[in-house]
């Protein structure tokens, strides 16, 4: 279907709510029956939220998510028998999941759900209408409805006009909406983000007056509202919300924090603009491969080190020794506080820590023995290391930026021919641990460990060894040891 127009008028808008409701018809051959089947029970069915928006939008996914009169039970009675697999995950909330066709379905009771201002789980309420349910959604552009079998369009808040304008407003006031639930702050951020709207003025305000409000959230939802955010196609203008509003020093202070670490280059106003500019560059070096959390995340958090690393010296430069070993220690403990998976993190966080390394070798003092070590350390992180690398350079020398350009362009090369050479991504000791034993006349156990350690580090230091090369410095290190 055609995309609503920026600018669309009355018969614009008319259009695209008939354009919305051709494109619900992809997946109407399943809302219908799942329509017809409710209506014989006796329940009114009604797709609703994200997915009707996304149908206006022309990007309708598998996903649907339907509101309903039904209880949780009721649904389950009418979905028996109809329904390749249900699950009963969202239960406590009125939802019930179920599966048909390729198509993935939430269908949710009417609520009218609200905060008790303390805990940080919703009280939850059912509602007695569609209008009620719809008014108690977090913005106007996911308060409309297509009632189902007869695709009859709801409304009642203006949704489509903001939509048209690509606006968010919310169906009551602000401060009801976000005290309901605050996390819809934060999802606000991340609709700037993800389908790149503007705030309505009344929502900015009420995000800078109710930021503390997120202290009330769970980790973990902060985390995935973040994650999506993150993952945008505009990251940059929903991080600046975050900072803006003061939602970020509730769960990200470091963000926010890097405004006080003056770039040392004297490059940007500030480190965190230098940051904005790094996660810009990385989006773009992403190519294909589509959305790369990893990489973003370790964009991101790659100098938040600096702040506490900052020093001033004699000659009035400023510096940020070591800041990639305290970054890369804030980015661990940040993502723990979170709730990230620990391999998730352990990447984010070896990325930080790697992030400076390549600074020095155009001034060509690399041997190879440095650059095994650059891919080994690296291991499967490797490209995105290249990416994270090439995405820090954001000097506005042009002349300086080209040469930065060319010596990574070296490196890369030089990687290639030691690969050529060697297989650098699997580099082993020349000797397992079973000649490493019989050598020695060792018994499994820390020495055999400690020789295969040893021998590794002979292996990055002077690339391969044939076995003769190889027993002579197992032995010469054994005798150092005084193991024989």
């Amino acid at each position: 279907m055609s995309k609503i127009s920026h600018t669309a008028d009355r018969r614009e808008l008319t259009d695209a709510q008939r354009n919305a409701v051709a494109e619900l018809m992809r997946v109407s051959p399943i809302a219908d029956e799942l329509g017809r089947r409710f209506a014989k029970a006796g329940f009114e069915l009604h797709l609703v939220g994200g997915s009707v928006r996304d149908a206006l939008l022309g990007r309708l996914g598998d996903d649907l998510d339907f509101t309903t009169d039904a209880r949780p039970d009721d649904t389950l009675r009418v979905l028996k028998g109809w329904a390749e697999t249900t699950w009963e995950t969202g239960r406590e909330f009125g939802t019930i999941g179920a599966q048909r066709r390729g198509l993935r379905l939430e269908i949710t009771t009417f609520r009218a759900e609200a905060y008790d201002g303390v805990t940080r789980n919703p009280v939850v309420q059912y509602g007695e209408s569609l209008q009620e349910d719809l008014r108690r959604r977090d913005f106007t552009v996911n308060a409309m409805a297509v009632s189902l079998p007869d695709h009859r369009f709801t409304d009642p808040y203006g949704g489509l006009d903001d939509l048209a304008a690509r606006r968010l407003r919310t169906p009551g006031t602000p401060r009801e909406s976000f005290g309901d639930d605050p996390l819809r702050m934060l999802r606000a951020a991340r609709f700037a983000a993800q389908l790149r709207f503007t705030l309505d003025p009344d929502v900015r305000a009420a995000m800078a007056a109710m930021a503390a409000d997120l202290e009330r959230i769970t980790a973990e939802r902060i985390r995935d509202e973040f994650t999506k955010l993150l993952l945008g196609a505009d990251p940059v203008t929903g991080l600046r919300l975050l900072v803006d509003t003061g939602l970020a020093e509730h769960f990200l202070p470091e963000l926010p924090g890097l405004k006080l670490a003056i770039d040392e280059h004297a490059q940007h106003k500030d480190v965190y603009e230098h940051t904005l500019t790094v996660v810009s560059n990385a989006v773009r070096l992403e190519g294909d491969e589509g959305p790369d959390f990893v990489l973003r995340m370790a964009a991101l958090m790659h100098d938040v080190g600096k702040p506490a690393t900052k020093a001033v010296g004699t000659d009035n430069r400023v510096s940020f020794h070591h800041h990639e070993v305290v970054g890369a220690r804030l980015t661990k403990l940040r993502m723990k506080e979170l709730r990230y998976p620990k391999d998730v993190t352990s990447e984010v966080v070896k990325l930080v820590a790697l992030h400076l390394r390549f600074y020095g070798y155009g001034r060509g003092e690399w041997t190879d023995s440095a650059v095994r070590r650059y891919v080994t350390d690296a291991g499967e992180l490797l490209s995105r290391l290249h990416k994270l690398t090439r995405s820090d350079c954001t000097t506005r020398n042009r002349r300086k930026a080209a040469q930065l350009s060319a010596d990574y362009d070296a490196l890369e090369d030089r990687i290639a021919q030691l690969q050529a050479d060697e297989d650098l991504a699997r580099v082993r000791p020349d000797l397992d641990g079973n000649a490493i034993m019989e050598l020695l006349g060792v018994p499994p156990g820390p020495i055999v460990g400690r020789a295969w350690r040893h021998l590794k580090e002979a292996r990055l230091e002077r690339g391969p060894l044939d076995r003769d090369e190889a027993e002579a410095e197992l032995l010469r290190w054994a005798r150092a040891e005084g193991l024989i």
